[in-house]
């Protein structure tokens, strides 16, 4: 048998998303490419390792207990690659980070340098909303969390990163140049709003109760970047994060509408349980970013202060 270590991870992850396409995508591959190892580690069995029926994909029991070695081999070959970088007196092992949705578009500019510094780390970083986030810090499943809003239900210790800028925005303003949105103007407006869970949602809809505003027509997205996009499109109006909307602000698509208490700010935090043990990996990341948070800010987040 001559397999090799691209095969047995590129099954790993096929038995894992059950879709050459997923794989693909994950391994950042095509899918011809991921059919053809496949099909080469799969002619050094005479036992099936997969079966499709109808259009679906199906491990096979053999097919499981490969996947199984498969993951034992490749965490030993990183194991190897870990003790050799501790030898050479490199930092290694993984960080582990569980940031909301929205804070894509900022925890990997506080990210890349660290990373091309330290090769012997890896990332696990998790996006999610703010319930998924609370949900990974309550497991102790993660190092650090990037969050708009500090969970309430137990200490956490924080590093203030940035300002978290909200406004109203559309593909066109409903009403006439220089004018602002009133009250009686929402009932009119179709509404786009983030999933429950979501501290986008929340302040959206804080700021609504707050000020005694009724909405008319209501649609629920679950992410950032499917609200963004259905906003563009026309279907409605949202109270949205700016720092996703460079490149849509600058090009039109998208519109700042003038309303009276917006914006709504709040802070990004990079977040930590205040009984947290620190790996030396996590405490490395984190006096990197003490160092570093301004330095990051004015070179990759200028933009940000014209509004």
């Amino acid at each position: 048998m001559n397999y090799t270590l691209q095969q047995l991870r590129i099954f790993k992850t096929v038995a894992e998303t059950k879709s050459i396409t997923k794989a693909s995508e994950i391994l950042h591959l095509t899918q011809p490419a991921v059919s053809i190892q496949l099909k080469k580690l799969q002619d050094q069995f005479d036992i099936p390792l997969t079966e499709v029926i109808g259009r679906q994909l199906y491990i096979t029991e053999f097919g499981n207990e490969i996947a199984e070695v498969s993951e034992r081999v490749l965490n030993e070959v990183m194991a190897i690659r870990y003790r050799s970088k501790a030898f050479k007196g490199h930092l290694v092992g993984t960080l582990r980070i569980s940031i909301v949705s929205t804070a894509k578009y900022v925890m990997p500019y506080f990210l890349s340098d660290f990373m091309r510094e330290h090769e012997g780390v890896d990332l696990q970083m998790d996006v999610t909303n703010k319930a998924g986030v609370i949900s990974s810090m309550e497991k102790n499943a993660v190092d650090f969390a990037l969050v708009s809003v500090l969970p309430e239900q137990f200490q956490v210790e924080k590093v203030t990163l940035m300002k978290n800028k909200l406004y109203l925005v559309g593909s066109r303003s409903p009403v006439k140049k220089g004018q602002k949105i009133n009250k009686s103007d929402f009932k009119k407006l179709p509404f786009i709003f983030r999933e429950k869970g979501s501290a986008t949602r929340k302040a959206m809809v804080d700021f609504l109760q707050a000020n005694g505003i009724k909405t008319g027509k209501m649609m629920q997205l679950t992410s950032n970047e499917a609200l963004k996009q259905a906003v563009i499109a026309g279907l409605g109006y949202s109270v949205m994060p700016i720092i996703g909307l460079k490149n849509e602000l600058n090009n039109g698509s998208l519109q700042i509408l003038p309303v009276k208490g917006l914006p709504i700010s709040t802070s990004w935090n990079l977040i930590w349980l205040s009984s947290k043990k620190f790996s030396p990996i996590a405490e490395a990341y984190l006096n990197y970013v003490k160092k570093e948070k301004d330095t990051i800010i004015s070179e990759k987040f200028h933009w940000y202060e014209d509004y």
